[in-house]
C-alpha cells in the first residue's frame, strides 16, 4: 500500500515527468504493440492476453504518449538517419507487429482521432489470410476450452519431442508446449498438431486484408516488413526469402516501392541476419531489445523497442495507471545498438 501511494505521488507531483524530460531528452523511444481489441469484439475471448491491449487502454496510452513525448513518424526517423535532420526532444515512435486485422478495426480509428502516426510491420504471407499463426491458434483453442495442455504434451511425447517436465493445464503450461513446437521443423509440427486441427483457432478472420493494409498506409500508418513467414530469422531455412522476397511481396501488396523498414519476428537476430538485412536494402531494423535509443547525432539503423503487457499498466481493479507506465518507460536503459 505504501509503495503504491509513493508511485502515485511521484507521478502526480510531476517529479517523474521532470526526471523524464531531463534524462530522456535526446532519446528515441519506440513502442511495440501487437493486438488492440475492444472487449466486445468476438476475438477478445480467444486472443493471447500477453500480446493484446484493450482498446480503451490503448487510447489512454496514446494520451499518455502525447503528454510526455513528441510523437514522430517513421519518415522522420528515416530523415534523421539519412540526412541528419534532428529528431525532436523525447521522440516516440509507435509500432505494431504481425499484421493483425484488429489493428485496422480498433487501433486505426483511435490513431486517426488523435492525429498520431504509426508504423505497422506485416508478415508478407499473412496478408489476406484468415487464420492466425499456430501459436495464437493454440491459445485460442485453449482459452475456448477446446484444447487441454496435457493432451498437447502427450502428442509431443508420442512424436519423440517430449517436454522435460509435465506442464500444467494453464496458459503457462501451454507456452511451454508452444516453445517446444517452435523448435520443430514445419513437417514435424504439422504431425504433432494434426489431431488438434479442428480445435485450433476461433473461426474469426484474424489477419489484415490487402484493402485494409492500403487503408492503413493511406491513413498515416507506414507499412514495414516482419519477415515472410514469421519464422525467427536465426532459424530460417531461406533467409533470402524472409528478407528480400518478403520486402518485394509487401511492396506488391502496397503497389509502391519496397518498404525500407523491418522488424525481426520473435525478436531474434544474429550477426549474419544483421548483415543480410543491410544487403536486402532495409534502412531501419527494429528489435525487441527493451531499450531506448540514443539519438545524439544520427539515430542507429538498428533500434530497440519497449513493449508492455496490459497487466503491467493497470491496478487490481483494471484501472489504467499512468504511474506504472511512467516508471517503466522513463527508467528504461538507453543504448545505441549499432552505428
Amino acid at each position: 500500500m505504501v509503495a503504491d501511494l509513493v508511485k502515485r505521488a511521484l507521478y502526480r507531483s510531476g517529479l517523474l515527468g521532470l526526471y523524464h524530460r531531463i534524462r530522456n531528452r535526446r532519446a528515441l523511444t519506440v513502442i511495440m504493440f501487437h493486438r488492440v481489441l475492444a472487449s466486445a469484439d468476438p476475438r477478445w475471448a480467444s486472443c493471447d492476453p500477453d500480446y493484446t491491449l484493450e482498446a480503451g487502454l490503448f487510447e489512454r496510452c496514446l494520451q499518455f504518449f502525447r503528454r510526455h513525448y513528441t510523437i514522430v513518424s517513421s519518415d522522420q526517423v528515416l530523415a534523421a538517419r539519412r540526412h541528419g535532420i534532428p529528431l525532436p526532444d523525447r521522440a516516440l515512435l509507435i509500432t505494431f507487429d504481425d499484421g493483425w486485422a484488429d489493428n485496422h478495426a480498433h487501433a486505426l480509428p483511435l490513431l486517426r482521432a488523435a492525429g498520431i502516426p504509426a508504423l505497422l510491420f506485416t508478415v508478407a504471407d499473412v496478408v489476406d489470410r484468415e487464420e492466425a499463426f499456430f501459436q495464437e491458434q493454440l491459445v485460442a483453442g485453449f482459452r475456448l476450452g477446446r484444447i487441454q495442455v496435457p493432451a498437447l504434451a502427450a502428442a509431443l511425447a508420442d512424436a519423440g519431442h517430449a517436454l522435460p517436465v509435465a506442464p500444467a493445464d494453464s496458459l503457462e503450461g501451454l507456452r511451454m508446449a508452444i516453445a517446444r513446437l517452435e523448435t520443430l521443423r514445419p513437417a514435424e509440427r504439422r504431425q504433432v498438431l494434426a489431431p488438434f486441427d479442428d480445435a485450433m483457432g476461433d473461426g474469426v478472420r484474424q489477419m489484415l486484408t490487402r484493402d485494409e493494409l492500403l487503408e492503413l498506409a493511406g491513413s498515416g500508418v507506414a507499412i514495414g516488413v516482419h519477415g515472410k513467414t514469421h519464422v525467427p530469422m536465426t532459424r530460417a531455412g531461406d533467409l533470402q526469402a524472409e528478407l528480400a522476397t518478403a520486402r518485394a511481396i509487401v511492396a506488391r501488396h502496397l503497389g509502391s516501392v519496397a518498404p525500407p523498414t523491418l522488424s525481426y519476428p520473435h525478436g531474434r537476430y544474429d550477426d549474419t541476419v544483421l548483415a543480410r538485412t543491410r544487403d536486402a536494402g532495409y534502412e531501419l531494423a527494429f528489435t525487441s531489445d527493451p531499450v531506448m535509443n540514443s539519438v545524439e547525432g544520427r539515430p542507429s539503423w538498428l533500434l530497440g523497442r519497449l513493449g508492455f503487457e496490459q497487466a503491467g499498466i493497470v491496478d487490481g481493479a483494471g484501472r489504467f495507471r499512468p504511474d506504472f507506465l511512467a516508471l517503466y518507460l522513463f527508467r528504461a536503459p538507453r543504448e545505441r545498438l549499432a552505428a
